[in-house]
């Protein structure tokens, strides 16, 4: 027994130790291609151009309800591997894990279907209290071990990585002034369920790399907030679980230059762009303008170098690996307010996909982690002329598509969105 642990231990070390991305082609969904053709058919000059590009690019793929585990389709994460282990050699296919109870507890636009106590419409009920037992349950039973048994079919043929539960611990870190975040029931919810999620992934699948998210610089940049994440992954005990974490998953902060790391305050903060330091660099190019905050998390390369140094410093012997999201961050200066995050007027498209990262030691793809094209919230009115029951102020925010006369309607969140995917590839940077 004392051997098959050890050998377990190792198995886990060794996959930790590699970049998944660098190990196969990366997997092209059937299903987005088939999204992305609808828009082709009325595209026309340049923007066609890109369109058909984005086909054979690669995306991740959101397990965010719980009939999205099984099937035969390449909606489904069974389909979908079942696929790909067709292809010699099989191609990676990255998962965004994301169903937890209470979901996306500071907005409205994403809210999902496990809840710890329910509406009569069906929705969650955020202000209730409690343990969520109920919730948690469902999502052990309904949703995660699901999803082991299919990973665990194909885990010795297809590579496959895991992002879990975007903005969640996020959420926790910084938003518990927030009833919906702050209450017992949301907060049991999300500490036990990634750690479940985390554990039982990595006890019947140990060679499938995991990424926590981590949200981004605009969010978790300032010192206080990025080591309430770091304290709050460190009491989770995951960390020998993981290969790291994602980044500016479903955001639009520009990937950017790596400044050199200069720390003359305490902490992990990077105080090279900080006080009026250096702005002729292009290292400190600040969009957001974020450094006049006392933020150096202008772009996401130095928002990982800041985080890469901070838990290495509080978890002994823990090197994580990043993957940044550029599926939309193409154009780094659109937004009035870079705190704005819907459907975000005049944005294009990121970098390809790739191992081919700014700095190989700790980053180890930029990859379209968000579906280009995929709505990331409705406006008030569908398009169908009908009330958004799932409307979030943010997406009626003034950068938000939708929001100016002229503009179309948005969809719910996850649903394809043609005005805005043409927006995105007539703005593209792939390069």
């Amino acid at each position: 027994m004392l051997k098959l642990l050890l050998l377990s231990t190792l198995l886990v070390a060794l996959v930790l130790s590699q970049n998944p991305f660098s190990r196969a082609p990366f997997y092209v969904n059937p299903s987005y291609q088939a999204e992305l053709d609808t828009s082709i058919a009325t595209a026309t000059g340049q923007t066609k151009v890109n369109l058909q590009k984005m086909r054979n690019v690669a995306s991740a793929y959101w397990l965010d309800v719980k009939a999205k585990i099984t099937g035969s389709n390449t909606t489904t994460a069974e389909g979908i591997l079942a696929d790909s282990a067709k292809m010699s050699p099989p191609h990676l296919v990255v998962f965004i894990v994301y169903d937890l109870p209470n979901r996306d507890c500071h907005a409205k636009a994403s809210n999902g279907e496990i809840c710890c106590t329910k509406n009569s419409d069906g929705t969650c009920d955020y202000n209730a209290g409690g343990d969520c037992s109920a919730g948690i349950n469902e999502y052990k039973t309904q949703y995660i071990d699901p999803l082991v048994t299919v990973l665990k079919k194909y885990a010795n043929t297809v590579p496959i990585a895991l992002v879990i539960e975007p903005d969640s611990l996020p959420n926790l870190a910084t938003n518990m002034g927030d009833p919906h975040c702050g209450n017992s029931a949301t907060t049991n919810a999300y500490k036990t369920g990634i750690p479940y999620a985390i554990n039982a992934i990595s006890a019947a699948v140990p060679n499938i790399p995991m990424y926590v998210d981590a949200a981004h610089g605009g969010w978790l940049g300032w010192d206080d907030n990025l080591q309430k994440f770091v304290q709050l992954i460190s009491s989770m005990n995951i960390a020998s679980k993981i290969r790291g974490f994602s980044t500016n998953v479903a955001n639009y902060q520009p990937i950017g230059i790596q400044c050199p790391y200069q720390r003359t305050s305490g902490g992990s903060r990077n105080d090279y762009c900080l006080n009026n330091q250096h702005q002729s660099d292009p290292c400190c190019s600040d969009p957001c303008r974020l450094e006049g905050q006392w933020n150096p998390g202008n772009n996401e390369l130095n928002y990982i170098q800041d985080l890469a140094f901070a838990f290495s410093s509080a978890i002994p012997g823990f090197s994580p690996k990043f993957i940044i999201d550029s599926g939309r961050n193409g154009v780094a200066n659109m937004r009035a307010d870079c705190a704005n995050w819907c459907n975000i007027r005049g944005a294009g498209v990121g970098l390809m996909p790739t191992v081919n990262t700014a700095n190989t030691t700790l980053v180890d793809a930029y990859y379209w982690l968000k579906t280009p094209g995929e709505s990331d919230g409705c406006t008030q009115t569908l398009p169908n002329g009908q009330q958004c029951a799932r409307f979030d102020s943010m997406c009626g925010s003034e950068d938000s598509l939708g929001s100016k006369s002229g503009e179309p309607r948005a969809p719910e969140a996850g649903k394809w969105f043609d005005y805005q995917v043409k927006m995105l590839a007539d703005n593209a940077h792939f390069d």
